[in-house]
């Protein structure tokens, strides 16, 4: 390597010596809370409601859901080259559309909970334009916030650390979301969708700030420092990233199952009265929370795979247990979402910070966090609409609709719930031990 490429090497690469006080993790993490604060309601509470208050069929709504999210998913890769861009300008240009994408979140959330008509034909052209418009800002501030914490640098206990800040304070954000739509109502919940906003953004302007990473100025005649080669489809240059995303979509469809399809079961399956499932849900993303401490420390003692191997094998021991419950059975239904949330807690934390570690081990003239968090993105919104978009249309096939009582129709939807999703996590289990411990990405 030349000296001119390695000083262009080296004004990209992140520190190594970071350290995260809690007072600066609060800051960059509290803009997690109204992004999974919108999370949750789109991906839980959003196919309930338009089936059961519009009338919406289920089928139809599965596939609306997938055709969106998959036009929303292409556009992820866009989103992330747009990212590296603002980056290489200024931190300033990046919190500045920052705070014109989370305008553009709230008004169409608040807009797809509450539709000026409720006829059918109307529904289905508000609610796909509502939901693109929604996705799309939810992605371009997902991918700033996430590309700015990964820029932070740091070793993997303190890649975990940050991230662990930004899905700790996302889970306070999923709580509050599960608890005020049941207890205070949609209006309600969309106003604190606002003040959350502002106040998250509010903190990250404040947070930690990644080094300026524009390049030096190239000599006259010479060929420019910042080299557009590194494009759209560098990560998959990267085997540690191919690797990686394999294991993350296997466990993340695996995930998405039982977010989708919760609330049939705690309806249908298991009976439950319907005060039961905000504790139901608040149980579960509490539990997620309290467990994010004994993550990172599983992580200094095993390492990131290890811990996060852990974390699928308790989902699977956990799902299937459940899937031997029946209608009464709501108070071993409470330990069930208390596990569940504990395991998952490995899958919000850790995945996020061995990409990190990934994009900081990556050679090039130029930083592209936001490329990475791009693909990844995609990767995560094609989980979720393969669960959606799949899992509803099988269950109307084999006779299940919301409020059935049929055994073989609620025996349908306890396999979708509990027993593909274990299938599925021990394939990643399975792939992140002899493709990842292996190899010891991070």
């Amino acid at each position: 390597m030349s000296a001119d490429s390695s000083a262009i090497q080296a004004s990209f690469t992140a520190p190594t010596n970071l350290t995260v006080s809690w007072h600066q993790g609060l800051r960059y993490g509290a803009l997690g809370m109204p992004l999974a604060f919108v999370a949750l309601p789109l991906y839980v509470l959003l196919p309930n409601h338009y089936a059961r208050d519009f009338a919406v069929p289920l089928a139809g709504l599965g596939l609306l859901l997938l055709a969106v999210r998959l036009c929303d998913a292409l556009i992820d890769p866009l989103l992330g080259r747009w990212a590296d861009a603002l980056f290489a300008r200024s931190n300033g240009a990046v919190l500045g559309w920052g705070a014109l994408a989370a305008v553009l979140l709230g008004a169409s959330f608040t807009a797809l909970f509450f539709p000026p008509l409720r006829s059918l034909p109307f529904l289905w052209f508000w609610a796909g334009a509502c939901l693109m418009l929604c996705y799309a800002a939810f992605s371009a501030l997902t991918i700033l916030h996430q590309s700015w914490g990964a820029l932070l640098g740091g070793d993997a206990l303190v890649r975990s650390r940050i991230v662990a800040w930004r899905e700790g304070l996302g889970l306070a954000g999923v709580v509050l979301a599960s608890v005020s739509p049941v207890v205070l109502g949609l209006p309600a919940t969309v106003v604190l969708l606002w003040i959350t906003l502002a106040l998250g953004w509010l903190a990250w302007s404040r947070a930690p700030r990644p080094l300026q990473v524009t390049p030096p100025q190239a000599a006259p005649g010479a060929q420019p420092a910042f080299v557009p080669a590194q494009g759209l489809f560098a990560p998959w240059a990267a085997p540690e990233f191919r690797t990686l995303l394999a294991v993350f979509m296997l466990n993340g469809v695996a995930s998405a199952l039982p977010a989708t399809l919760l609330l049939f079961f705690v309806q249908d399956r298991l009976q439950a009265p319907a005060s039961m499932e905000a504790w139901f849900l608040g149980t579960y993303f509490a539990a997620a929370a309290l467990a994010l401490a004994p993550c990172l420390r599983a992580v200094k003692r095993w390492g990131l795979e290890r811990s996060w191997m852990a974390g699928m094998l308790l989902a699977v021991a956990v799902f299937g247990f459940a899937a031997q419950l029946g209608a009464g059975e709501g108070r071993a239904f409470v330990v069930v979402c208390a596990l569940s949330g504990a395991a998952m807690a490995a899958d919000l934390a850790l995945p996020g910070a061995m990409l990190a570690g990934v994009i900081a081990r990556q050679k090039g003239p130029t930083p592209a966090s936001g490329s990475y968090f791009g693909w990844w993105n995609l990767a995560s919104k094609l989980n979720l609409a393969l669960a959606a978009g799949t899992a509803l249309p099988l269950l109307a096939a084999f006779g299940y609709s919301p409020g059935s009582r049929d055994a073989e129709a609620l025996q349908a939807l306890t396999w979708a719930y509990c027993l593909l999703p274990c299938a599925l996590k021990l394939l990643a289990a399975g792939l992140l031990y002899f493709l990842l411990l292996r190899r010891r990405i991070s």
